[in-house]
This record gives structure tokens, C-alpha cells and sequence, in this order.
């Protein structure tokens, strides 16, 4: 069995968010004596490809519309992965310093395009086209409808929505830009008037999956205008919650760690990655120490920080740490509480892949109030290294963190994103960490539970042998 991902974004090589961490780990953790499992991402100017040199194995030229471009397919000579990669080189439209930009029509067109082009050239087709997120949205459409692509018909696909806010719209007047057609079903790439690619792949792909099973009920209400499409296509539509690289996130043999520790260990190994942020970001190491970790954007609750943040340091019995970018307005008033809160407060604005392992080592807490949340991956980093998450039960988050009141609970969650919400659930965190023995015993016990990828890359297989 031989799987094809077709992904914008793929870890180490390229990261914007959990799109990369999900392709980077589940082709590996796919791989078997049985199955083959690989990815063909865009080739960007970035940090890795410029630390990195490159074979060529095929050239070409594809067509938008009039404009003809020529693109490579290449691979890495000395690959650090445990799978297959192939990246498209479109010099004069991919090859960037960005993933993404205002707008990406034709770049990610040509991506899909002159990955469907090599591939008619294979000696043997895959047995499964595995598309993720709008990026990859028109390979469904093509593979169904584009008279060039005809061998591929009877290739089951599968889309897999990773965030469905982001739909990659585009006016009906690029729609030449589209290998041709029969323009009678034209009406698949439309949906409110524009050409939406992940409507479209809604419609085509085989089967439909979400990162959690929650995300994929919550899209049915509320997916930024393709609700009514989802409970029309729920019949081939699913949710498969995802994993995290077990061997990548190991508190016991992690690089980036000040401390290494196991489940044995935990207590003494979080204190020295703790001492060690305290140390350096001037924070108090004997108050319990709240974390974030990822962009500051309305979809994460960003935005209430700031208040929430005061309300919280104000009280004096917690120190909060903060690692992210985003909007400039928000990161302005992170930057000026630091001066206002010195000892309890600090915050590191960009992002460092380094500090943020020592974070999920080293804090007692990590803060999710997301308001959007499909899946979520950094409540399960935490939980492997012993960090208890705070949420808000939504999307995955709810799929993933049960309420410490609840039987079997392990961490806090709570509704709705408000300030006050925010606030309430780490003032519980400040209660559970002063109750020392009920803290010590979630941290041991939280690390036993295995979100790793064995068990999504079965479920997508089985989902793969399912269509058939």
C-alpha cells in the first residue's frame, strides 16, 4: 500500500502551525513492512533548504492557463527523516522565504498541478492521495474532473481539514487557471459566489477527515460558511484525533532540556528545566509557573491576556511566562507589563523551538483558552512532560483533557473565553499547586497517557481500506 501526502507545510522543513507537526510525524509513523508512506511539499527559501543540498529527479514545465513555468521535483541527498519527501520547485512562485502570503492562488495551483504532472509519470500510481488543508483543496476537483488526469479516477483520495477558518477563496475569473474540464460541473469549485478550494475538496475527496472527533461535530455548526456542505457530505465525513512524535516529545530523552527525567523522575527533572526559566526570565521559582506557548491571535484568546495577565500577577501567587507572536497591538502590551510585573512576569516574543521544550519541561501549567482549537497538539506535549494543561473544552481540547472534578480528571478546563474564565482557572491551578501531594501525583500520572501516533496512523488506515 502506498499513501501520497500533499501538504504546504511539513516539520522540520517548514512550519506555520499543527498542519506541520501532523505531516512531518504520521507518514513515519505509517511507514511499515506493508505500507509506504511519503510527502511532496513546496520547495521555499528557506532556513532548512539552505542547509540542506538537493538531487534533482524530474523536469518539467506546467501551464497556468497562457503562462508556461518550469518546475523540478527534488530530494534530499542526506535525509534526516524517517520517510520519503519529494519538493516541488517552482522558482519564479514557491521558491520564498514565506509559506504563505496575502495571496496565493497561483503558487499553490502550480504546487498541485506539477505534483499531479510528475506523478502520471510514476512507473506505479499510489494506491491513496492523502490531501491536507485548502493548500492541496483542487487536487480532489482535478483528480474527478481534469480530462488530463483521467488515470487517477479511480485513485481514492482523502481530504483532511486542519483548520477550516482558512478556505484559500480565489474569483471564478482564475478559473482557467484549472488544468481543462468539463465547465458543466464548474458548480463543484463554487461555493457563495467564489472558488473555494476546500469546499470543492469537501465535495470530491472520497472521504472527509477532522483532527479531533469534537472539531469535526463543531464544523457542522460553525465552519466560517460551509456548515450546510458538511452535514450534506457527513456521510463520508470523520474525525481522527491526532498524535504527537513519541520519540520526538520525550521528557527522558529530549536535547533540549536543561534536565532529562522519566515518570520516576519527574519531580526532581521539572524543578531544574523550572529553576532554569526562573533563572533566566527573573521569575519567582517558588509560585507555580503558568505557561503559553503559540501565536497571539483571536483564535487562541490572545487578546484577553493583557487584562487577565494583571488580574492574575496582581494577587501575586503566580509567575506567568509567555512565548508567541502574532498581533502587534497584543505583543505591544505583553512587552510593557514586564516592567510592571518584574519577579512574576516575563515574555519572550517570536518563537524559539529550544525555550519552547524547556517550557513544556519546566512550567506547572500550560494556558490554552482557545477559541478555536481543532485538534491542539501543545495539551498533549504538555502531558507527556508532566505539565498540567489548562483549556477551554473545545475542539480537540475537549477530546483530550478531562476536569480534575470530573472522575479520572487530570487537568482544568473551563467554557467559555472570558477574562474572568481565564482568571478562575488559574487561581484552581494556584489551589492544586499548593495542595503538594494531589499536584505531584497528576504530574506522574498525566505522562502515562499515550497520545502518540500509533494509534491515528491506524485509524487512517483503516479509514484508507475502508473506501475500497
Amino acid at each position: 500500500m502506498n499513501i501520497v501526502h500533499i501538504s504546504a507545510e511539513c516539520y522540520p522543513i517548514a512550519k506555520v502551525g499543527g498542519l506541520a507537526d501532523v505531516v512531518g510525524a504520521l507518514p513515519k509513523y505509517q511507514n511499515s513492512a506493508t505500507m509506504s508512506s511519503q510527502v511532496i511539499m513546496p520547495f521555499y527559501n528557506n532556513t532548512f533548504t539552505k542547509a540542506h543540498t538537493f538531487n534533482t529527479v524530474y523536469n518539467s514545465q506546467l501551464n497556468l492557463g497562457d503562462i508556461s513555468y518550469p518546475f523540478k521535483i527534488l530530494t534530499l541527498k542526506k535525509s534526516p527523516l524517517d520517510f520519503d519527501i519529494f519538493f516541488v520547485d517552482v522558482p519564479e512562485l514557491l521558491f520564498k522565504e514565506y509559506v504563505y502570503s496575502n495571496d496565493d492562488t497561483e503558487r499553490f495551483l502550480a504546487f498541485q498541478i506539477a505534483a499531479l504532472d510528475w506523478m502520471l509519470n510514476w512507473d506505479t500510481y499510489p494506491n491513496y492521495i492523502h490531501c491536507h488543508d485548502h493548500h492541496t483543496g483542487l487536487i480532489p476537483f482535478m483528480l474527478q474532473e481534469s480530462f488530463k488526469y483521467e488515470r487517477f479516477r479511480k485513485t481514492p483520495n482523502v481530504l483532511t481539514i486542519h483548520n477550516a477558518q482558512y478556505q484559500g477563496w480565489f474569483s471564478h475569473n482564475k478559473v482557467h487557471l484549472i488544468p481543462a474540464f468539463n465547465f458543466e460541473n464548474a458548480g463543484l469549485l463554487d461555493w457563495d459566489g467564489s472558488v473555494n478550494p476546500l469546499a470543492a475538496a469537501i465535495k470530491c475527496a472520497w472521504r472527509v477527515t477532522t483532527v479531533s472527533p469534537t472539531y469535526m461535530e463543531e464544523l457542522k455548526v460553525s465552519a466560517n460558511g460551509l456548515e450546510d456542505l458538511l452535514n450534506h457530505e457527513s456521510a463520508k465525513c470523520s474525525g481522527i484525533l491526532n498524535g504527537i512524535d513519541w520519540n520526538v516529545w520525550n521528557p527522558e530523552t529530549d536535547n533540549y532540556l536543561i534536565s532529562n527525567y522519566n515518570i520516576e523522575t519527574v519531580i526532581s527533572g521539572k524543578k531544574a528545566n523550572k529553576k532554569h526559566l526562573c533563572d533566566t526570565f527573573n521569575l519567582d521559582f517558588n509560585k507555580p509557573l503558568f505557561a503559553f506557548i503559540g501565536r497571539l491571535v483571536g483564535e487562541k484568546g490572545s487578546d484577553l491576556f493583557p487584562e487577565t495577565f494583571k488580574k492574575v500577577l496582581d494577587k501575586g501567587d503566580a509567575s506567568i511566562l509567555l512565548l508567541g507572536s502574532g498581533h502587534e497591538e497584543v505583543e505591544v502590551q505583553l512587552e510593557a507589563l514586564k516592567k510592571e510585573y518584574k519577579g512574576t512576569y516575563n515574555a519572550f516574543i517570536g518563537y524559539d523551538e529550544a525555550l519552547s521544550h524547556i517550557i513544556y519541561a519546566g512550567a506547572d501549567f500550560l494556558l490554552m483558552p482557545s477559541r478555536v482549537e481543532p485538534c491542539g497538539l501543545n495539551q498533549m506535549y504538555a502531558l507527556r512532560y508532566g505539565t498540567i494543561p489548562i483549556v477551554r473544552s473545545i475542539g480537540g481540547l475537549k477530546d483530550t483533557v478531562i476536569d480534575i472534578s470530573e472522575k479520572n480528571g487530570f487537568g482544568i478546563c473551563h467554557a467559555d473565553v472570558t477574562v474572568s474564565n481565564i482568571t478562575n482557572a488559574i487561581e484552581r491551578g494556584v489551589s492544586l499547586y499548593e495542595n503538594n501531594s494531589t499536584y505531584k501525583k497528576l504530574t506522574k500520572q498525566i505522562m502515562e497517557i499515550n497520545h502518540s501516533w500509533d494509534t491515528s496512523a491506524k485509524a487512517y488506515i483503516k479509514l484508507y481500506k475502508s473506501i475500497n
